[in-house]
């Protein structure tokens, strides 16, 4: 195992007994624990309604589908993300406009995303990822939507603890997905999650995660429409009401971590460190960094048993699943920092030793680095 690991998922005991009281329960399918994780979720992001999933994709795929986004729609997203949020699109029939993105923030720019908006006469939504833990400027985003009557969605898989402007993010668009994949920064195992305001959108998201079953009065074989078995079992709940109450804690540390690597690493020639526009606060899922010569920083990295991650070494429309599918990669930033980017370990587990041991292993690698971009790792 690598000393520094990229990440390091915890479960506490206090987690493993309660998936044991479930286990002797025999009640392991979705459940009674399924609907309090709910509840408790919703009340941390600070909505109305909560609806559980199997995963943070499943997440992205019944949010759009309950909003009935489908054949013939566009959905304004970013090229530079893990692919979920793109095949989510696909997956309810719609098909995604790439907008470009921030070069400082890594999230979509507001002034492509309205170029894209106003080109096309298909859009229903927009659909932005707080990529890395950092929201996306929801501020300008709303402002488009609502100027051209879209859905605006937040894939904010990597984001739990998060805010803009005071919101925590998931209770900023119409409706949010999160993930609680291990290496998130709060665990179910695997599992999502749709925050939204809105009453009929959550009652709809019910009965797409259900077979389409009715979620009013004892309905237990009528299905009202065709859905899918997206739900969430009482086990995977069980660990998520658990770490939900270490969560807090957790992005503070990960906030502190990420300083010291800044005030650290702000210093070595050539890296960009994680840039945080005013309002907003930062996750820190990922701590990404910008550097001229990637290749010999990983291999410094390796020497050092230093874990590292590259997210993403290619953009999405690149992808030959997007083949044929992408109109308009419209990712000429993505593309670039796509060859630059590098993330470093963040995790709460991350000790003040490890940091300089870290920032010990990038300077060394940057140390008259050549001036040219690095082909990736």
């Amino acid at each position: 195992m690598t000393e520094i690991p990229i990440a390091n998922p915890q479960v506490s005991e206090a987690a493993k007994e309660a998936v044991c009281d479930v286990l002797d329960s025999s009640m392991l399918a979705d459940g009674d624990v399924v609907r309090s994780f709910e509840s408790e979720f919703a009340e941390y992001v600070g909505v109305d309604h909560a609806v559980a999933t199997s995963s943070g994709t499943t997440a992205l795929h019944a949010m759009l589908e309950a909003a009935g986004i489908g054949e013939g729609d566009a959905v304004v997203t970013t090229p530079f993300s893990f692919v979920a949020s793109a095949n989510a699109i696909v997956h309810a029939g719609a098909k995604p406009a790439f907008a470009d993105i921030d070069p400082e923030t890594y999230n979509l720019d507001p002034a492509t995303v309205r170029r894209v908006v106003e080109e096309r006469d298909d859009v229903a939504a927009i659909l932005a990822v707080h990529l890395y833990g950092l929201p996306a400027a929801m501020d300008d985003l709303r402002a488009i939507a609502d100027e051209h009557d879209l859905w605006l969605f937040e894939d904010a898989a990597q984001a739990h603890g998060a805010t803009f402007d005071g919101e925590p993010v998931g209770s900023i668009g119409d409706a949010s997905a999160f993930s609680f994949y291990p290496t998130k920064n709060m665990t179910t195992s695997e599992g999502g999650m749709v925050t939204t305001d809105d009453g009929e959108l959550a009652e709809r998201l019910r009965r797409v995660v259900d077979h389409g079953r009715a979620v009013e009065g004892d309905h237990g074989y009528e299905h009202v429409e065709v859905g899918y078995n997206y739900r969430m079992t009482n086990v995977a709940a069980a660990i998520g009401r658990e770490q939900l109450k270490q969560l807090p804690t957790w992005v503070q540390e990960r906030q502190r971590t990420a300083s010291k690597l800044s005030q650290e690493l702000s210093e070595i020639e050539g890296v960009q460190t994680p840039s945080i526009p005013e309002g907003r606060t930062h996750a820190f899922h990922q701590y990404t960094i910008q550097v001229p010569a990637r290749d010999r920083l990983v291999e410094t990295l390796e020497e050092c048993d230093v874990g590292y991650g590259v997210y993403y070494p290619s953009t999405i429309p690149e992808q030959p699943a997007f083949d044929g599918v992408v109109e308009d990669p419209g990712d000429a930033v993505a593309s670039e920092l796509a060859d630059r980017v590098i993330s470093l370990p963040v995790h709460p587990y991350v000790d003040e030793d490890d940091v300089t041991t870290i920032s010990n292993a990038v300077r060394s690698a940057l140390a008259d680095a050549p001036e040219e971009v690095s082909s990736g790792a």
